[in-house]
């Protein structure tokens, strides 16, 4: 492919993916959903640049273009999950084109209209109490006219209309170019509840929630948005989450039966559903970071889209490590970890780049389960690269009260070690099936590529800025401005029409998160309001007291499970609430604990059997998804061993001297090249005995450990493997892969 001013590898990688349960809207209707998409996204920018301090701890959020209307912070989460709500459920209907039975839309069409009677009641019936409060009227939860109104007037007709849409939206999704009426229904139910929520916090009744004084409607209200958010969740995301927040809505009213640890008190389900959507769930820590920093850095990666940046950032990695053995898969490593640090999701991350690296891998020699593995491993490194590391890094900064700047520091080390990993892991698989690179007629020549490298810019800008002192919200807005700037210098200069078209794509790329970010704050509010994560953490300190390592193994193999089949973000968020609290009361520091449940959290995007990234990957290579998950588990085994290395090792998240932190860089890459190189039977340029690989494990684990000692054993035994080798020549194993993209 030819374009100006060098060949194109990479053309529209990080285009939006289409789902089959995606509605493709024309004419008037698809005008209408791009304004509405845009303006959700833009007023979360303006919104966000009109912070102040007192917002960011609770106060109020002061919008420059209402500036008589200032937004109070648990009001601007409440738009902010209703917004996503409503478009969602314009954008992605509730069954797959594809699958939905033919016939009876006119029936599915009169009965969603004789349930918009009940849900625009209801919404109706929220603004005549806002009136009536802002008329005087005294409100509380124990007046029995309060009650009855609230109940048959507000709560059961949302209720009706809430369910019943949604068990419609199940049978039948309509015509993919049109809005089903079900749908709409559901869109006027998410906006009664947010008007209800608005109005009665406003009258600061959240103080009596979780008591006998907090009105039904909180609860009614709360239960009919936690429906909401679960069925878009399913829509958008998949089943897993929605199984695993199940599981947890059930313990609510089933753990007072359960044995042991896992006992909990009874809870009404006025109490707990009065609480779920406040700070202490829905509206707490996850959807604080999806309304400011990862709603703002989906707009910066849409931005980067629509100046094509994105596909700049491929076409650099290509030109820097295609012509080498295996190229393709080392440019999977560059491009993946550029692209996946931004886009936020590891399957995401794999369908963008992987449509693109995943043939030419298998075209070069990789077995095809090898090539989907490859990608998803690299994909998944991106949400633990600085400076982003895919909202991780702002979610984790939220919860610990740690400044962001800390955590990006702190990241730089284990990141490096990772992609450092699955370079060996790649390089070496290379090396035994004596694979070249491409050559370079397919290849962008370097000296072009590098007169652009001002498209680098945004991402220089928002590392500079942000160690500059100033807020992550500036930092990412004014990358995100500079997007556009340096666009005027390239063919794809952006003007008022691609600036809505960028407002648009980061409106609807939000929507994905949004709710899977609202939806793991049910989780964490389950585990908040039951007391389970404290109990968790009592039986951590139980392991601890045998052995501190069977402490960590049993909490690496807990959030590994809690984060299987959910994205990164709520994995991170739901282990974090269950895993890390125990981890401090070990004594590991916050900063320490949080990594190590982080990592897991990440990479149980490509552990079997539940690996959203490797089965995304297969999908694109035509392997079979388990046998790609376990290939991607052994090409980024690393990951699971780094987390180790941090614990016995502050030096390496950049906690000690320098020369403490350089030793600790320095050993620990000579780790995971000694543990590549057992995996892969490969080392210094030949294949090795099975017992040498034993050799070459047990070496990387004394690297392991970071004290001067055990890294001189490590060194010695890697030393005498090499004289072996040298001066022996054992045989090697006979289990080489087969060369073929079959």
């Amino acid at each position: 492919m030819a374009s100006e001013p060098d060949k194109v590898i990479a053309e529209g990688v990080d285009e939006e993916p289409i789902e089959g349960n995606r509605r493709l809207y024309s004419g008037t209707t698809l005008g209408v959903m791009a304004a509405l998409t845009a303006l959700y996204a833009a007023f979360h920018m303006a919104a966000l640049n009109g912070l102040s301090i007192e917002g960011m701890t609770g106060g109020l959020i002061d919008l420059p273009f209402l500036p008589s209307f200032p937004l109070e912070t648990w009001n601007f989460r409440i738009v902010h999950v209703a917004g996503a709500l409503s478009l969602g459920f314009l954008l992605y209907a509730g069954s797959s084109f594809a699958q939905q039975p033919s016939g009876g839309t006119r029936t599915m069409t009169l009965l969603g209209a004789l349930l918009m009677l009940p849900a625009l009641f209801s919404a109706a019936v929220a603004i005549y109490f806002a009136f009536d409060i802002a008329g005087g009227k005294q409100w509380n939860g124990i007046d029995p006219g309060i009650k009855f109104n609230e109940t048959w007037l507000y709560g059961v007709p949302l209720l009706t209309a809430s369910v019943g849409a949604v068990l419609l939206s199940w049978w039948q999704a309509g015509l993919r170019q049109r809005v089903a009426t079900t749908d709409l229904v559901l869109v006027v139910c998410a906006i009664s509840v947010a008007i209800y929520l608005i109005v009665i916090y406003g009258t600061l009744m959240r103080n009596s929630t979780g008591t006998p004084f907090a009105p039904i409607g909180i609860s009614l209200a709360a239960l009919s948005g936690t429906l909401l958010i679960i069925e878009l969740t399913r829509r958008v995301a998949g089943m897993a989450l929605v199984a695993i927040s199940l599981i947890f809505l059930t313990y609510v009213f089933v753990g007072q039966y359960m044995p042991g640890f896992l006992q909990s008190p009874a809870i009404a389900w006025e109490r707990f559903f009065s609480q779920i959507y406040t700070d202490a769930g829905i509206l707490g820590p996850t959807t604080a970071v999806s309304s400011t920093y990862i709603i703002l850095f989906i707009i910066f990666a849409a931005f980067l889209q629509a100046s094509k940046v994105g596909d700049y950032f491929v076409n650099f990695a290509f030109a820097l490590a295609g012509r080498a053995r295996g190229g393709p898969a080392k440019v999977a490593i560059f491009a993946s970890g550029l692209m996946g640090m931004i886009n936020g999701t590891s399957a995401g991350n794999v369908v963008a780049t992987g449509s693109l690296t995943i043939p030419l891998m298998k075209r070069v020699g990789y077995h095809k389960k090898t090539a989907g593995a490859i990608e998803a491993a690299a994909s998944t490194g991106g949400q633990i690269m600085p400076p982003i590391m895919g909202a991780g890094a702002f979610i984790m900064a939220e919860i610990t009260g740690i400044p962001y700047t800390d955590i990006a520091i702190a990241a730089i080390i284990p990141a490096i070690l990772y992609f450092v990993s699955i370079y060996f892991m790649v390089d070496f698989e290379a090396a035994k099936l004596g694979m070249r690179g491409m050559s370079q007629d397919e290849l962008p020549e370097f000296k072009k590529i590098v007169r652009r490298c001002f498209l680098f810019l945004p991402i220089i800008i928002l590392i500079a800025a942000l160690f500059m002192g100033y807020s992550v919200i500036r930092a990412g807005t004014l990358a995100t401005a500079s997007a556009a700037v340096v666009s005027w210098l390239t063919p794809y200069r952006m003007g008022p029409k691609s600036l809505f078209k960028a407002f648009e794509l980061g409106g609807t790329l939000s929507i994905q998160i949004i709710a899977v970010c609202a939806c793991a704050g049910i989780i964490v509010g389950v585990i908040s309001l039951t007391g389970v994560g404290a109990r968790f953490s009592n039986l951590l300190l139980g392991l601890a007291e045998a052995s501190q390592l069977l402490a960590l193994v049993f909490a690496m193999c807990i959030a590994i499970l809690l984060g299987m089949g959910m994205p990164t973000t709520a994995a991170y968020a739901v282990a974090a609430s269950v895993v890390a609290p125990g981890l401090i009361e070990l004594g590991i520091p916050a900063l320490t604990a949080h990594f190590f449940v982080f990592y897991f959290a990440v990479v149980s995007a490509i552990t079997p059997p539940v690996a959203l990234a490797s089965y995304a990957a297969a999908g694109i290579s035509g392997a079979h998804p388990m046998e790609t998950s376990v290939a991607s588990f052994k090409i980024g085994i690393a990951a699971f061993i780094v987390p180790f290395m941090f614990f016995y090792n502050s030096a390496i998240l950049m906690d000690g001297t320098t020369l403490e932190i350089v030793r600790a860089g320095v050993t620990a890459v000579i780790g995971v090249f000694l543990l590549s190189s057992g995996v892969q039977g490969w080392f210094l340029g030949t294949t090795v005995a099975w017992f040498m690989r034993i050799g070459l494990f047990a070496a990387a684990l004394f690297m392991i450990e970071g004290g001067m000692l055990s890294d001189l054993v490590g060194i010695g035994l890697a030393a005498a493997i090499w004289a072996i080798q040298r001066f022996f020549h054992p045989a090697a194993d006979a289990t080489i892969p087969i060369r073929g993209a079959d």
